[in-house]
């Protein structure tokens, strides 16, 4: 299923969740118009909460079905909330905004190429996936820039020929270039997803939500 909506008047709603297979983490102020449709286009549970005190979840954590990736600047109590539906490990580097600086799957992982060796070990090891470490159409913040699925991504729209390669080569997956919102490059932002579904901003056009369909192969 995929289903339009808005978070708070902003369209862009990969900021404000994140969501696996089977669980959605929203940040905790948002409507229930905003849960339900998130609940229905993805079929998971939702977990109303904040990550280092803000609402930004879907920019500060990233997860697939075998674990989560947040920011090092959450509290502990956060942590544990997170830990009761999937396994979570705190990254402490500067970085610390696990959903933009990483693109993953189950099968794999792009990371922002400044991440140090010992923190790419550390997130691959919460993924349980294979790490690459690469920019996408020249920009490092390669999570804000696609989604990416078990089926399927979604990228920025000048990404070259080499990045899509790369995102195949590494997510085992599809990719194609799109944008969303009326013609913003941020797709991460901009889409929420999984195998089972998408929720996309409101300001999407029907010729970008057919791409988006398409390359999320949700048809």
């Amino acid at each position: 299923m995929m289903r339009y909506s808005r978070y708070a008047g902003n369209p862009n709603i990969g900021v404000f969740a994140v969501a696996n297979e089977n669980v959605s983490f929203i940040a905790a102020d948002a409507a229930p118009e905003f849960v339900k449709a998130l609940e229905e286009a993805l079929q998971v549970e939702t977990h109303l909460m904040t990550v280092a005190g803000s609402f930004v979840v879907g920019s500060l954590v990233v997860m697939n079905s075998n674990g989560a990736v947040v920011s090092g600047l959450s509290d502990p109590r956060e942590i544990s909330e997170i830990e009761k539906y999937i396994p979570c490990v705190a990254v402490d580097d500067p970085l610390n905004a696990a959903g933009n600086n990483i693109l993953a799957n189950d099968h794999g992982a792009i990371l922002n190429p400044d991440y140090p060796k010992e923190t790419v070990k550390s997130i691959s090891d919460a993924l349980g996936v294979e790490c690459v470490q690469s920019s996408i159409a020249g920009i490092n913040t390669v999570g804000s820039l696609c989604r990416a699925t078990n089926k399927g991504c979604v990228c920025h729209i000048d990404a070259s020929e080499d990045d899509v390669k790369l995102i195949q080569d590494v997510l085992k997956v599809e990719a194609i270039r799109t944008t969303v919102n009326h013609g913003a490059r941020v797709l991460g932002a901009g889409i929420l997803a999984n195998s089972k579904g998408a929720l996309i901003g409101d300001e999407t056009t029907p010729i970008e939500m057919g791409k988006i369909e398409e390359g999320l192969a949700l048809y």
